[in-house]
């Protein structure tokens, strides 16, 4: 039973972020997505032991698939443990996943997890649609950074005194 106007919060853990995929891609947009994974999957991502730095997804049979995303074995799980970097296949809605290959079918997109976490108990991976960036956007991007924390700064020091 739904309780009209009345706002819950979700309990969100972030347990592993994809930093390198903003300094390589313009992000157009982000979808939550699910994810298919064994019980000492979620175990070990409970604990953390997730990369997403090198991982990538493709739409394939209408599905979405995640590529290289990287958990660690469970260390009591002997034999249900799963191969580390197999594919998994991501949760979406079908006009969600429609969306996507609008968007990869364009030249230079790609899709990209940004976030793992845990939303309410549940594992979730943040994929975004990105456009790689060129090597002088990247330059561009870091000169802005460096000034804007110089700024930062510089307004804390006057701050001080």
């Amino acid at each position: 039973m739904h309780d009209k106007g009345v706002i819950h919060i979700e309990d969100i853990k972030i347990i592993a972020q994809n930093k390198k995929a903003f300094h390589d891609y313009f992000i157009e947009g982000t979808y939550e997505a699910g994810i298919v994974l064994s019980g000492t999957e979620v175990k070990s991502i409970r604990m953390g032991k997730v990369n997403i730095r090198d991982s990538y997804a493709k739409v394939e049979n209408g599905e979405v698939i995640l590529y290289d995303m990287h958990i660690s074995p469970y260390e009591k799980g002997n034999i249900f443990n799963k191969d580390p970097l197999r594919p998994r296949k991501l949760l979406l809605h079908r006009r969600e996943i429609s969306k996507l290959v609008g968007y990869t079918s364009r030249e230079g997109f790609t899709l990209v997890p940004t976030k793992v976490y845990l939303k309410n108990g549940l594992v979730k991976v943040e994929i975004a649609v990105a456009k790689g960036k060129k090597l002088y956007d990247k330059r561009e991007a870091i000169a802005e950074k460096t000034l804007r924390r110089e700024t930062e700064r510089e307004f804390k020091i006057k701050n001080l005194y």
